[in-house]
């Protein structure tokens, strides 16, 4: 399909992008993955779940229903179901490259003008021992199962890493009816204290959080991380009744994590650890944008996100970036970007000069100004490497291990690339995006965006048939 301006990813800043330009007589279209539109913000229940309450998963309910309802009314038009491996820069605009449904076979291409990256992002994850068991599970994974599937990960959870995301995962969860065991964040309270002028407009927020955590007995651990995640094998009942491990070769799940205290450098202080039983663990250290279509148009990056100007324009013409994918911030931040990025891509689209939005600059000034001060704050802990072992899998997808990863930097490796030149970490499925950092972590480098020439897996037969070649005359 043709169309004057392709917004890719439908979350808050999608979504608002696209209903501000569209406002201004710009032909629209809103392509995501999903099959509903909403993002992981607002991811909804499928409507076959016929949930009753769907409001009671959600942060700020209104705005999302005020969304979607401009969204119906809207002449946006809105491509679910389309997961974008590429967008190609040609003479006369861009190409949007996409393949179609659950089983990702079948290509489909939208054709514009001009582009809108609201590519959202994804959550870092740190190795542990243990992490791989089944019962570990992402944050924002035990988030999406609850929001997506109204279903619970387990009957007893801790709930750990770093970040703002586990204030509403361990409280979603509480609420869901999950015994919460312990909310266990690496951050002392007082790196937050530092930045209370900068984090005035979140306070309240924060203060909701807490009350319902204290409402749901939730007890939480500040400066306290995971160290190991323990297995044992599935229980079955023996013929007088009484359960014993199973001995026919059944996998090993999670029986419970052990948790120690950090001190001021982020080291485990010795003596400190102790066991939590649970059947979940939900580990999360934050998000990292999605750069990887930013990236094959050749944008300019500034350190892991997209670089943007006042108008949330990229260095490449007709390209502009919004939301995590530029940053991350949160919701209110991506749609106050998304909504400016709209009406800058509208108005150059109509060769006029953008029309100030001074309530939405102001909002995106503050906003950004709080996502500094909470990236300043909540950090991972410092030396986590020194806790995982060398049998500790870092790259799931090729089974390396940290003892393989180190024995690249006895090799002398000092980056990321190397190391997966002499060992294949990030080579595999989801090339690199989960263990990439830990990889840096390993090799004591920063970690560096990927480069990669497409942002997922694309079936061979797709890409022959973008480029036949002729046949012998």
């Amino acid at each position: 399909m043709r169309t004057d301006l392709a917004v890719i990813g439908a979350g808050p800043a999608g979504l608002a992008a696209a209903l501000a330009a569209c406002a201004r007589g710009v032909r629209v279209a809103l392509v995501d993955a999903a099959t509903e539109a909403g993002g992981q913000f607002y991811r909804q229940p499928a409507a076959g779940l016929r949930a009753g309450r769907p409001e009671a998963l959600h942060h700020r309910w209104r705005t999302w229903e005020r969304l979607r309802d401009g969204l119906a009314a809207s002449a946006v038009r809105v491509l679910t179901d389309h997961h974008v491996w590429a967008v190609e820069r040609g003479p006369d605009g861009f190409t949007v490259h996409a393949l179609l449904g659950p089983e990702q076979e079948e290509p489909a291409e939208v054709h514009a003008r001009a582009v809108i990256l609201a590519t959202g992002g994804y959550e870092q994850v740190l190795p542990f021992p243990g992490w791989t068991l089944p019962g570990v599970v992402t944050a924002g994974g035990a988030q999406a199962m609850l929001k997506g599937g109204l279903v619970v990960p387990g009957r007893r959870a801790v709930v750990a890493g770093s970040g703002p995301l586990l204030l509403p995962v361990a409280t979603g969860l509480a609420a869901a009816g999950v015994e919460v065991a312990a909310l266990v964040e690496s951050t002392a309270p007082r790196r937050l204290a530092g930045h209370v002028p900068a984090l005035a407009g979140k306070l309240a927020e924060g203060a909701g959080y807490a009350a319902r955590l204290l409402r749901h007995r939730v007890p939480v651990l500040t400066r306290h991380t995971v160290v190991r995640a323990h297995g044992g094998g599935t229980m079955t009942p023996r013929p007088d009744g009484a359960m014993a491990p199973r001995t026919d070769g059944a996998p090993l799940r999670l029986t419970g994590v052990t948790v120690a205290a950090l001190d001021g450098d982020g080291r485990v202080r010795p003596g400190t650890e102790r066991h939590l039983p649970c059947d979940t663990l939900a580990v999360g250290h934050g998000m990292l944008p999605h750069t990887d279509l930013a990236d094959g148009l050749g944008c300019r990056l500034d350190g892991l996100a997209v670089a943007v100007d006042a108008e949330q324009r990229t260095d490449v013409p007709g390209v502009w970036a919004a939301g995590e994918a530029t940053g991350v911030g949160g919701a209110a931040l991506a749609l106050a970007e998304g909504h400016l990025a709209g009406r800058s891509a509208a108005a150059r689209l109509r060769g006029t000069t953008p029309d100030p939005a001074p309530a939405a600059v102001k909002a995106r000034t503050k906003l950004r100004r709080s996502a500094a001060a909470l990236d300043s704050a909540y950090a991972p802990p410092a030396h986590w490497p020194e806790q995982v072992t060398d049998d500790t899998v870092i790259c799931r997808c090729e089974e390396v291990t940290a003892g393989a990863v180190r024995d690249a930097l006895d090799l002398g490796a000092g980056d990321e690339r190397t190391v997966k030149l002499l060992t294949r970490a990030g080579m595999g499925w989801c090339q690199g995006r989960m263990c990439s950092t830990a990889v840096a972590g390993l090799a004591g480098c920063p970690p560096t965006p990927s480069r990669r020439p497409f942002a997922r897996p694309v079936p061979l037969g797709v890409l022959a048939r973008q480029h036949p070649q002729e046949g012998p005359s």
